[in-house]
């Protein structure tokens, strides 16, 4: 193997790398916040992936009636638990919100704008049509079992999965779709030349972090949810509202879905059923994390990156085998670790 090689592969891991990274971070938020396994979020990069490039070929795409659908299903869900409450005008506002903002979104690329002509507006159009759908899944499927054990939370994280698949089919049709790239240039780096696509995507990871941990850090909204993730219990005596908690984690989950589908869609091929291989290879880089560190869950998912990047060239018939593989000595750790982590605390 000669050090250009060696360079050529690293670049590939470090690129996919980020975007496990990313999905790694969103699992970790949705499972501290809600202790949902967020099987679905691959589905996220998946629809972000295929619709930004059926906006590229100048039509609407179909998901877009799946998001009016939905919205008008947890507006219907809203307006019932209003009629349940004394004080019923915060269940009213959020259900003209679920309703609303789907029927005006879906009126304005269908009757009044159709698909954007420009890369910029592209993108924006595509993550205000996917990611708002993390928010009306949530209150739709997890929410009315919120209170639930984490098997039952699974079971339901896969049911979602297999509806969005096969929504997928439905809206995208049975063909994969390559994006142009976003830049369409090269960087030399000592004896190879880096896409400019690349370095960007790696970019925009390592931004949408850094900004994820500010919010985190400095903002109100930000400390509720870590407030949240540490002890919901004491988190709703103080004023913070879980369900408000949730609601964000799940829209930022699947803001982060969206992205990462924008930013890989011009790396490879998607297919609608290409989001789960994707999420698990993100979930590697969680469980790394244990389902709770997010430094330790993004330096795990570049290792996962590198690995697969490597071994796909040493052994390419194995790759997918060891990279799942991976999961097992980090299980027996946290199996040894964790119990005497607990006792001492």
């Amino acid at each position: 193997m000669t050090s250009e090689i060696v360079l050529i592969l690293a670049q590939d891991g470090l690129v996919n790398g980020a975007i496990y990274a990313l999905l790694a971070l969103a699992l970790i938020l949705v499972f501290t916040v809600t202790r949902v396994i967020y099987v679905p979020q691959g589905e996220f990069v998946t629809y972000g992936a295929l619709t930004f490039a059926a906006l590229q070929r100048g039509y609407v795409p179909g998901v877009v009636l799946f998001l009016i659908i939905t919205g008008l299903i947890a507006a219907a869900m809203e307006i019932r638990r209003a009629t349940l409450q004394s004080s019923p005008s915060r269940s009213l506002f959020s259900a003209s919100l679920y309703a609303g903002y789907p029927l005006v979104l879906g009126m304005t690329l269908y009757y009044i704008t159709g698909a954007p002509k420009s890369v910029a507006m592209q993108v924006l159009v595509t993550l205000a049509i996917v990611a708002p759908l993390g928010p009306i899944l949530w209150r739709i499927v997890f929410q009315p079992m919120a209170t639930a054990n984490v098997l039952v939370l699974l079971i339901a994280a896969v049911a979602l999965h297999l509806v969005l698949t096969g929504v997928g089919l439905l809206a995208f049709g049975p063909d994969g779709a390559r994006t142009e790239p976003l830049l369409d240039v090269g960087v030399n780096f000592g004896v190879i030349s880096i896409p400019a696509q690349s370095i960007a995507t790696i970019a925009a990871s390592l931004m949408l972090i850094v900004m994820l941990f500010w919010a985190f850090t400095f903002t109100l909204r930000g400390k509720a949810l870590r407030a949240t993730a540490v002890n919901s219990v004491g988190a709703r005596l103080v004023g913070v509202r879980p369900e408000m908690s949730a609601t964000v984690c799940f829209l930022l989950a699947g803001l982060v879905g969206a992205v990462s589908g924008v930013l890989i869609s011009a790396i490879t091929t998607i297919y609608y059923d290409t989001g789960l291989l994707i999420a698990l290879k993100g979930f590697i880089g969680a469980i790394i994390g244990a389902l709770v560190s997010y430094p330790l869950g993004a330096i795990g998912a570049i290792a996962v990156g590198l690995i697969e990047s490597f071994s796909s060239f040493w052994a390419s018939a194995f790759k997918e085998a060891l990279l799942f593989g991976l999961i097992i000595p980090v299980l027996l750790w946290l199996s040894v670790t964790r119990p005497m982590k607990d006792e001492h605390e």
